[in-house]
């Protein structure tokens, strides 16, 4: 990481697609990511895939955190990142996914886009570090 990108707030944007109605962790994550000094934006309840692609883009986000629990993961993050590709904005954000993901499920989605997948119990350290690591540079 270079020094620039260290003295740069990052801003994520954390979202809940779909009919899933948990949100407790992604507000746990949100209050993690602030408390690490992020900027972090909240979705709410219930997006479209395309709602998220439109705030995505037009928050200008570093990293799209997608919480997701309604086993619906491999209709609707593909939409999610066909979309981000279609605004040429899957290259400049770092996609990572939270929830119950199935051990199969996991290999397509990050040949898709998906950088990282954080299942239940998964560390709060670990997972920043990650997004400090990785996060594109601008």
């Amino acid at each position: 990481m270079s020094v620039e990108q260290e003295q740069r707030t990052l801003r994520c944007l954390v979202a809940k697609v779909g009919l899933d109605g948990h949100d407790r962790g992604a507000h746990v994550i949100s209050r993690a990511l602030r408390d690490a000094g992020f900027e972090v934006i909240y979705s709410g309840l219930h997006r479209a895939p395309e709602e998220i692609v439109q705030a995505t883009v037009q928050e200008d986000v570093d990293v799209l955190g997608i919480s997701i629990l309604s086993g619906a993961h491999d209709t609707l993050i593909p939409q999610i990142l066909e979309g981000l590709q279609e605004y040429g904005a899957l290259e400049d954000t770092l996609v990572v996914l939270g929830g119950i993901i199935p051990d199969e499920d996991r290999a397509p989605l990050k040949s898709e886009g998906v950088a990282e997948i954080f299942g239940p119990g998964a560390s709060m350290n670990e997972m920043i570090e990650f997004i400090r690591e990785n996060a594109p540079e601008r």
